[in-house]
Order: structure tokens, then C-alpha cells, then sequence
């Protein structure tokens, strides 16, 4: 990977574990025991699944595709590498439980002393912003990468909301960006059941970013303002079936993909458009979210782009279990895995020391 350089010749950018590289035995999954939400039940009191992460990587470890030793341990974001898009204003608000509770939906947040709201809520959250962060870098490197966590599309650099504390997508791109001399273009595709109005507030106007986003129209956030920095916007009704569904999916994944080509997409790859969830207010079916996820990594691996996969919203148990499935289909079609890490479209391979990133061997240790 090549680094953009300043007119001195040094790295313009922060030092960053983020960036550290990984041993080309790993597959780029990105993924640490700390994303999952556990303290006192608390997490129960919001409809989503605080620890759906690892039920994910348990699933996948039960069919033999990872192991935890052939997977990429994400690290933790530095407040210096989420200064490189959030506000200090920002940042400090977190400081504060009462904001923290609004944010994430969990009224009772607000009665935690700080310290422990920043254990056990925030640092899972930012070290699934750092996984984001490190599978851009690695989906660059490698062709493909998935972060098992992220995707927290409601947050900008200022504001947060909708459980989504850190604009982990934002600032992946950014960080490519500012870091990688052949990323200059990049295209997300948002097919969450809500709106992605932080990433969309906070590429308004940036010509290097194009956003297409699919929703359902009726529910929150509807956030007019943030909806203008939409190149490719699909609105979706109540209910919405597979058929009609990803007819969608592949006509405008297409049609986005033939408009820019980007040099990364950034796939945010909610679950909560499954039928029955509470919140998404769509109908579709396990086998619809697998083939969605399909047509998403077949049109970039036939273009040979390299594509960044989140995971975002899914309210339901079963969420995890699809998932799974997912990866594991787009394993069994060739779209992903070992066999393709130096497929068409993939860069060479940054490769040394081991799947945890060199720096931050013993902090794991301690934990």
C-alpha cells in the first residue's frame, strides 16, 4: 500500500494502530470480543441485539470457514484517529451520559456514572469503528473485507443518534483518503432499512463520495437536508417483498457502479430489512437478504472493485444466524475467501507480522 506523502516526504497523517499490517494467512475479517454490549441488562432495554457480533463469528467458526486464529482482532479508535472526522465538541459531548443515553436509545444510561457508560457502551463501539477503519485498509489490500460490526450510518462528525456514536464509515473513507494514493473515489451502498443520514450529512457536496441509498421511506430518520447528498436515491414502502426488492437491489447497484466508478465501495449491509423486525417495517426474507449481499459482491467483484462489508442495524435473534449464512454463501460462490485474495481487482498484498496488528499485541493481553 502506497502512503500519501507530505512536501517534507513524511506521512502527513496521525500515527494510527488502525493501520498496521496483517499476515496475508489471515482473511480479511475483522472482528474483537469487545464489540459485544454486555452490562447489567441495560442493553436489553434497546431492540437491538447488543450481541449479535459474536454470535456471527460463532456461527462461522461452527461451519469451519474462520478460526481465531485466521481472523483480524480489530483495535479500538483512538481519539485522535475519530478527531480525523468528529469535532473535539463532539468528542467531549460523550463525556456526558445523559447524551450518551439519547444517542443509543437506553434511557437509563443517563443515571451511570461516565466512566463505566465509556467502558461498557463506548469503547465496544469505537473498537467496532476501528474494525471498520482496518477492514478499508485490508479490503484495499486484499480485493474484500468484512467488518462483522459497524455500519453506523446515523452518526456525522458532530452528531450522533440512532445507536450510532461514531461515524465509522465517514471516517474510513477519510482515512483512505488521506492515506492510500489510489483511492480517490469511493461509492457507498447503504441498503439499511433507514436512511444513512450521518455519512450523507457528512459527504454533502464531495464529489469524490457517491452515495446510493435504499430505505423505507415512512420510517426514522427522515432526514430531508441529508437526503440532498444522495446521488442514487430508492425509496421503499411498508412491506416491501423480496421480488420487487432485489429487482431494486440489482438494477440500481448497477446503474451506480456504471455512473462512478469508484476505487472502494462501502457496503453497509443492514439486516434489519428482514421481515418481522420491529423497526425496519420491511418484508424480506432470510433468502432475500443472502442474495441482496449476492448482487452487491458479484457487481464489484466483476468489476474488480474493492468492497468493504458492515453489518449496521438487524433488531431480531435471528439476525446473527443470516448473517452467517451470507458469508458463508458468498464463500461458496467464489466471492470470497482465500481463493480470491489476489483475484481481479485486488491490490498486492500488505503482508507481516501476525492477524493481531503488531501494536497492540499486549493490550489485548490485559484485557
Amino acid at each position: 500500500m502506497s502512503y500519501k506523502e507530505d512536501d517534507e516526504g513524511k506521512k502527513s497523517c496521525h500515527r494510527t494502530d488502525l493501520y498496521a499490517s496483517i499476515q496475508h494467512t489471515c482473511l480479511p475479517i475483522v472482528y474483537h470480543p469487545d464489540y459485544n454490549i454486555t452490562f447489567m441488562g441495560l442493553e436489553k432495554l434497546h431492540p437491538f441485539d447488543a450481541g449479535k457480533w459474536g454470535k456471527v463469528i460463532h456461527f462461522l467458526k461452527e461451519e469451519k470457514f474462520i478460526t481465531d486464529g485466521n481472523i483480524v482482532q480489530a483495535c479500538e479508535a483512538s481519539e485522535e484517529d475519530l478527531l480525523v472526522v468528529h469535532t473535539k465538541r463532539y468528542i467531549n459531548r460523550l463525556k456526558w451520559s445523559l447524551v450518551v443515553a439519547t444517542i443509543t436509545e437506553i434511557p437509563p444510561l443517563l443515571f451511570l456514572p461516565n466512566f463505566l457508560v465509556q467502558r461498557k457502551v463506548l469503547r465496544p463501539l469505537r473498537t467496532q469503528t476501528g474494525g471498520t477503519i482496518m477492514a478499508g485498509k485490508l479490503a484495499v489490500d486484499r480485493g474484500w473485507a468484512i467488518n462483522v460490526g459497524g455500519g453506523f450510518h446515523h452518526c456525522s462528525s458532530d452528531r450522533g443518534g440512532g445507536f450510532c456514536a461514531y461515524a465509522d464509515i465517514t471516517l474510513t473513507i477519510k482515512f483512505l483518503f488521506e492515506r492510500v494514493e489510489s483511492i480517490s473515489q469511493a461509492t457507498i451502498i447503504d441498503l439499511d432499512a433507514h436512511q444513512g443520514n450521518g455519512h450523507e450529512r457528512d459527504f454533502m457536496g464531495d464529489g469524490r463520495v457517491f452515495i446510493m441509498d435504499m430505505y423505507n421511506r415512512h420510517i426514522y430518520p427522515r432526514d430531508g437536508y441529508a437526503k440532498g447528498a444522495i446521488k442514487r436515491k430508492v425509496e421503499l414502502d411498508w412491506g416491501t417483498e423480496d421480488s420487487e426488492y432485489l429487482q431494486k437491489v440489482e438494477l440500481h447497484c448497477e446503474g451506480a457502479l456504471n455512473e462512478v466508478r469508484p476505487d472502494i465501495i462501502v457496503y453497509n449491509a443492514g439486516t434489519d430489512i428482514l421481515d418481522g423486525d420491529p423497526l425496519g417495517g420491511l418484508s424480506i426474507s432470510p433468502q432475500g437478504i443472502v442474495m441482496r449481499d449476492e448482487l452487491v459482491f458479484r457487481a464489484a467483484r466483476q468489476r474488480g472493485i474493492p468492497i468493504l462489508m458492515v453489518t449496521s442495524g438487524g433488531y431480531q435473534k435471528k439476525t446473527a444466524r443470516i448473517i452467517a449464512d451470507s458469508i458463508l454463501n458468498l464463500q461458496q460462490q467464489g466471492l470470497i475467501g482465500t481463493e480470491v485474495l489476489e483475484g481481479e481487482g485486488s491490490s498486492p498484498m500488505v503482508t507481516s507480522m501476525m492477524c493481531l496488528p503488531r501494536s497492540t499485541r499486549s493490550a489485548f493481553t490485559a484485557v
